[in-house]
């Protein structure tokens, strides 16, 4: 029996749509991963030199390549590939299902809910409660609250994001009272946790982002039919039995868990979730949600960002979340000018 053209077929009852286009740019954007990780290891005074790397990688090499890799860079490092990749699925998930490209968790509150989590505990629980777990915590109470007040749950995307942008200002008013209410030695360390950071990482976050994407993605990949269903509107995906209301649903909640998970290890690092879904749809020029792609580029977008913020010679050290923050500005810079020229501005 032959196999249908542009179609992976995995056993007897899945085929995967793919497309030529979508397998060069997945290789390219892979191979540029590489090499990001390589230049993060190798890179500034305690680099390992790239003959060297390979030894590291394997165990052999000790000394100071040893401590790089298994204290410094390789947490950080693996931490930085794990929450790029979940925020980059988690922001395909997120603008299929409502149908906006400037959709994302960041939109419905999760973001500024885990910085106000982080800046709870570091004004009402100092040292007892760790602030990661403040951030969970204020980032799953965020979304509670998005849930509720929508009265509708997920189902309702206009709403969603209106009722996010509430709580995202209830939330931003928490944190900037609490940044003026701490001591500043404690204010300084707050403020770059609240805008994200991969400093100081360690083997047990890496182990808890890694965890969470080998839980959600394969239920990503399980919706990723309906998904291309639901782009097409919700009336012609009822008609398909793509379901829309419980993909929907499906769908936002994989896209939370995700952006909870590199919330938990990261803190809230902007704009990743929001830029990588549309640039591996520009890369492209396809339909469809992306989810491979999207994760590749979300990998690649954080590599990039803590690789500057590592390497870059500025008067002091910026966390990374500073870096990504530019990044979304340039790109709503980029669709500003885009719709204008199109003359729908």
């Amino acid at each position: 029996m032959s196999r249908p053209k542009g179609f992976l077929v995995l056993g007897r009852a899945m085929a995967v749509p793919v497309s030529r286009v979508s397998v060069v740019t997945g290789l390219v954007l892979l191979t540029l991963v590489l090499a990001a990780c390589a230049a993060t290891l190798s890179l500034g005074r305690l680099g390992i030199p790239l003959a060297d790397l390979p030894d590291a990688l394997t165990g052999g090499a000790g000394g100071k390549a040893a401590f790089v890799l298994g204290r410094l860079r390789g947490p950080r490092l693996v931490v930085g590939l794990g929450a790029g990749t979940a925020l980059g699925l988690s922001g395909a998930l997120f603008q299929t299902v409502t149908r906006n490209p400037l959709g994302s968790p960041d939109v419905i509150g999760l973001a500024a809910g885990a910085g106000a989590g982080a800046a709870a505990v570091a004004l009402l629980l100092p040292g007892v409660v760790p602030v990661p777990l403040g951030a969970l915590a204020g980032a799953v109470l965020a979304i509670a609250l998005v849930y509720l007040s929508t009265g509708t749950g997920f189902r309702n995307p206009g709403r969603l994001i209106v009722a996010g942008i509430g709580v995202s200002a209830i939330a931003v008013a928490f944190i900037q009272y609490v940044v003026y209410a701490v001591e500043r030695d404690k204010a300084t360390v707050l403020t770059a946790y609240v805008n994200g950071s991969l400093s100081a990482r360690s083997w047990e976050h890496a182990a808890t982002i890694w965890i969470v994407l080998l839980v959600v993605a394969p239920f990503a990949a399980a919706i990723a039919g309906r998904l291309g269903l639901a782009e097409m509107g919700d009336e012609t995906a009822g008609m398909l039995g793509a379901e829309p209301g419980r993909t929907r649903t499906a769908a936002v909640a994989l896209s939370i868990l995700l952006s909870a998970g590199a919330v938990a290890v990261a803190g809230p690092i902007a704009f990743i979730a929001l830029t990588a879904p549309q640039i591996a749809r520009r890369l492209t020029r396809g339909t469809g949600p992306h989810l491979l792609l999207s994760a590749l580029t979300g990998a690649l977008l954080l590599v990039l960002a803590d690789l500057a913020a590592q390497q870059l010679p500025l008067p002091v050290s910026l966390p990374v979340g500073i870096y990504t923050l530019g990044l979304g500005g340039l790109y709503l810079g980029y669709l500003l000018i885009r719709e204008w020229k199109k003359g729908t501005l």
